[in-house]
């Protein structure tokens, strides 16, 4: 189930949501070397929030390993920058694509209902808040965090606060069943958060790599709260699709044959 768009118009150009994503764009080619080895695990190294570091839980020149060949070593002293920079780094081309794709359907309206300075700092925020969360309940892990799905989860927090019965069509296959629907954004997030809290409690206590659900859900309930300090209201009471009162989506939008 992935999202392909929202009828939700935007009155505003998203410049903030397109930085966003230039910069993101920016860090996997410049400093990732577009997921090519060593590039890719040194900038996970360098860049990436590990739990350990971060809380300066492991000694001074200690090192564990991110890659085929690569080891971070240690410092010392807590790397308090790669709360931000983390935001900014993917594992890998998909990982880019997706949270990229994400942040685009959803960021342009809750960029509009805040103003383009003010959403910046909600973004980052939410991004804070996922690392946190994540760092709270695995302080000890020296496996390094990178992606913005931290923020992008508090964006989708903001959109079905303020938009929750905006059409978001999906692009649905199961086997060679291929179809697209439209949804109350509501159902589509309310499925997605529920996704990650299933999966966040079950990967409590495992071991290795992986995909960093609490912060999903630390972003998303940051964002939640957050959009009704960071929300212009004046810019918000002119969209017609803000709060409950607009129709719920309840028709298929077209069929997709295979």
């Amino acid at each position: 189930m992935f999202p392909i768009r929202d009828d939700n118009p935007h009155f505003t150009t998203p410049v903030a949501t397109y930085g966003l994503i230039g910069l993101n764009v920016l860090a996997w080619v410049l400093l990732q070397g577009l997921g090519a080895e060593p590039a890719l695990s040194s900038s996970v190294c360098r860049f990436g929030l590990t739990p350990a570091a971060l809380l300066d839980l492991l000694p001074p020149g200690s090192s564990f390993q991110v890659g085929p060949d690569t080891y971070c070593t240690v410092a010392g002293g807590g790397s308090w920058h790669t709360v931000i920079t983390s935001m900014f780094m993917h594992g890998g081309w998909m990982h880019l694509i997706g949270n990229m794709w994400f942040l685009w359907i959803f960021g342009n309206n809750v960029e509009d209902a805040m103003g383009h300075a003010r959403f910046v700092v909600f973004y980052l925020l939410c991004g804070i808040a996922a690392a946190a969360l994540q760092t709270s309940l695995q302080p000890d892990s020296v496996i390094p965090m990178v992606g913005a799905s931290g923020a992008i989860g508090g964006v989708m927090g903001a959109y079905v606060v303020m938009y929750p019965r905006v059409n978001v069509h999906l692009f649905v296959v199961l086997g060679f069943y291929v179809n697209t629907f439209a949804v109350p954004a509501y159902f589509m997030l309310g499925y997605w958060i529920l996704l990650q809290l299933v999966s966040g409690a079950m990967s409590v206590g495992a071991e290795g790599g992986g995909v960093a659900f609490w912060a999903h859900v630390g972003g998303f309930f940051a964002g939640a709260l957050l959009s009704f300090v960071f929300r212009n209201r004046e810019m918000l009471a002119r969209h017609p699709n803000y709060g409950w009162s607009q129709r719920a989506a309840t028709e298929r939008w077209k069929s997709v044959r295979r």
